[in-house]
C-alpha cells in the first residue's frame, strides 16, 4: 500500500509508543515536516482516542470512531479502562482502519498512539491491531519514546529499561528505543556517566553501585541487582538519542528506523550509496550519534566548570 517495487504492495511506517509525556505527538509532528522535506508522502494516524487539538495535519482520526470521553461518559469507566476499551474497540472493527489506510495508498505512515504503558507490556489489543497490518503488507517499526531525564535517577532508569525490555517483547516489531528531549537533559540534574553508558546500556553494575549510595535503595540492592540480570541477559535494549529541534538528531533516528523497518533496503527513494550505507552501518551508529548529543548537550558543563574556576 505504499511506495516499492513494480507489482509490490508494501507500505512502510512507525508506531510511535511512549509512556504520557514523553513527547509521542511532537515527535509525530517533527517527523511528518522531516520526512515531508526530503521528498517522502506522509500520513499520520492518530490511533490515541484521547488526543485533541493535534498540531499536525492528521489523516486518519480514531476519533471518528470512538472517543475517550463518550466511553467515559456511557459506560462509567476511568481513562485507563477506557482507554483499553477503544483499543479494544478499534480491534474489533479493524476493517474501518484498512478502508481508511487504503485510501492513502503510497504514503509513510507515522501512528501516534496512547500512552498508557499496560497496552504496550502485557494488554493484547493494539499487538493483535499491529500483527493484523502485517498481514495487510505493512512493515512497522516501533518508536518508542522515553524521556531523558530518567537517566539523571538511576532508580526510575532501570524501570526505564524493564518497561522498554517488557515492551519489545510484547509487541513483536523491530525496536527502536528514544531518548527524547535531549536538550533539556540536564535541567533535570546531572548525570552519573556518559551519556554512552545509558544509551549503549553498559555494564548496569556501576548503576546498582550508585544506586547502592542511597540509604533507601541500599535495601534493594537484591532486588536491583536481579533486575539488572534480567536486562542484560536479553541484552537488547539501546537508545538513540533524539532533540526534535535538531535536524541532524531526526535524520540519525530517521536512519534507525528505516533499518529497523526495511525502508533503507527498498527503491522508494532514488537515494545515494552513501546515504543507504549510513541507515545500515550497524554499532557504529549509535556511538557517532551518542557523541554528537554528548558533546552538544552533556559536555557544556565542563566549560561552565572552567570559567567557575578561572572566576576562583
Amino acid at each position: 500500500m505504499s511506495e516499492g517495487s513494480k507489482g509490490s504492495s508494501l507500505a512502510f511506517g512507525q508506531v510511535v509508543i511512549g509512556p504520557p509525556g514523553s513527547g509521542k505527538t511532537t515527535y509525530c509532528h517533527g517527523m511528518q515536516e522531516f520526512l515531508g522535506r526530503i521528498g517522502r508522502k506522509v500520513a499520520v494516524v492518530n490511533l490515541d482516542p484521547a488526543n485533541e487539538g493535534m498540531p499536525y495535519p492528521c489523516a486518519v482520526d480514531i476519533s471518528e470512531l470512538i472517543t475517550l470521553p463518550d466511553v467515559m461518559e456511557s459506560l462509567k469507566l476511568g481513562p485507563n479502562g477506557g482507554l483499553i476499551y477503544c483499543m479494544e474497540y478499534l480491534e474489533a472493527n479493524l476493517d474501518w482502519l484498512q478502508e481508511k489506510l487504503a485510501a492513502l495508498r503510497g504514503h509513510y505512515y507515522l501512528f501516534d498512539c496512547p500512552g498508557q504503558v499496560e497496552l504496550y507490556t502485557h494488554h493484547s489489543a493494539l499487538k493483535n491491531v499491529f500483527a493484523q497490518m502485517a498481514k495487510w503488507n505493512f512493515r512497522l517499526a516501533a518508536v518508542h519514546l522515553v524521556d531523558s531525564h530518567y537517566c539523571t535517577d538511576p532508580g526510575k532508569f532501570i524501570s526505564v529499561l524493564c518497561t522498554s525490555l517488557s515492551t519489545m517483547l510484547h509487541v513483536e516489531l523491530p525496536h527502536v528505543n528514544v531518548l527524547s528531549k535531549m536538550d533539556l537533559i540536564e535541567q533535570y540534574g546531572k548525570l552519573a556517566f556518559n551519556l554512552d553508558y545509558y544509551t549503549e546500556v553498559l555494564d548496569l553494575s556501576y548503576l546498582v553501585d550508585h544506586l547502592a549510595s542511597d540509604p533507601f535503595f541500599r535495601n534493594y540492592r537484591r532486588l536491583n541487582t536481579k533486575l539488572v540480570e534480567v536486562i542484560e541477559d536479553y541484552s537488547l535494549v539501546s537508545f538513540v538519542p533524539l532533540n526534535v529541534q535538531d535536524k541532524e538528531s531526526m535524520r540519525q533516528v530517521m536512519q534507525a528506523v528505516d533499518k529497523a523497518n526495511g525502508y533503507s533496503f527498498g527503491d522508494q527513494e532514488h537515494r545515494s550509496l552513501e546515504a543507504l550505507m549510513s541507515a545500515a552501518v550497524g554499532a557504529d551508529f549509535h556511538f557517532t550519534s551518542t557523541l554528537a548529543v554528548q558533546e552538544k548537550y552533556v559536555q557544556s558543563r565542563d566549560k561552565t566548570v572552567e570559567e567557575e574556576v578561572m572566576d576562583m
